[in-house]
């Protein structure tokens, strides 16, 4: 980064530093709001500023950060979609860099979240609903225990339309569809 800034005077220098330190932190305090971790949305946000691949080595220096932490953080925002491996010419290193389409970051990152979470629970959802109907097929005379059974059911029912609605959304998402309806900013 040092490059970049030749021909700034010390005064801007730490001007844009500042108001660059002020982004990172921000950006790593709303990750870690979404279970990332602090260290890797200060990892994102260190790399949102870079305006060149990055190697890990470059990276942890940049951050004081152990290479195997900066490994594990890099894994982990490219699972997340929010940065690529490229190829860094005359180099055998691997090189990153940010993916700055933040709609398709929020996209990937929600997607990818949302998805795992509805998986989970539609199938505790259809489990337990499951158990209750054979539980009121196994005894039809008792009218308390079908009057509980029935109020539960309809619960997971509710909850089970709930979750086939946020998977729509999410296909809306994945298919840019929800941009008809809400329109990027250009």
């Amino acid at each position: 980064m040092s490059e970049e800034l030749d021909g700034l005077t010390a005064e801007q220098i730490r001007a844009l530093q500042s108001s660059r330190q002020r982004v990172i932190d921000s950006i790593g305090k709303n990750m870690d709001l979404y279970g990332v971790t602090l260290s890797i949305g200060h990892l994102y946000g260190y790399m949102f500023f870079r305006n060149s691949p990055i190697t890990l080595d470059q990276m942890s220096e940049t951050m004081g950060m152990s290479k195997t932490s900066m490994s594990t953080g890099m894994r982990t925002l490219m699972d997340l979609k929010m940065i690529d491996k490229v190829w860094g010419k005359g180099s055998r290193k691997d090189f990153y860099e940010v993916v700055s389409d933040w709609h398709q970051n929020f996209t990937d990152f929600f997607s990818i979240k949302w998805r795992k979470a509805v998986e989970s629970n539609t199938a505790s959802l259809q489990k337990s609903l499951k158990e209750i109907r054979t539980l009121q097929e196994s005894d039809p005379d008792n009218e308390k225990l079908q009057a509980i059974s029935a109020i539960d059911e309809q619960k997971i029912v509710e909850a089970l339309k709930y979750y086939r609605w946020l998977l729509r959304l999410i296909d809306s998402f994945e298919t840019g569809e929800i941009y008809q309806f809400i329109p990027k900013e250009e």
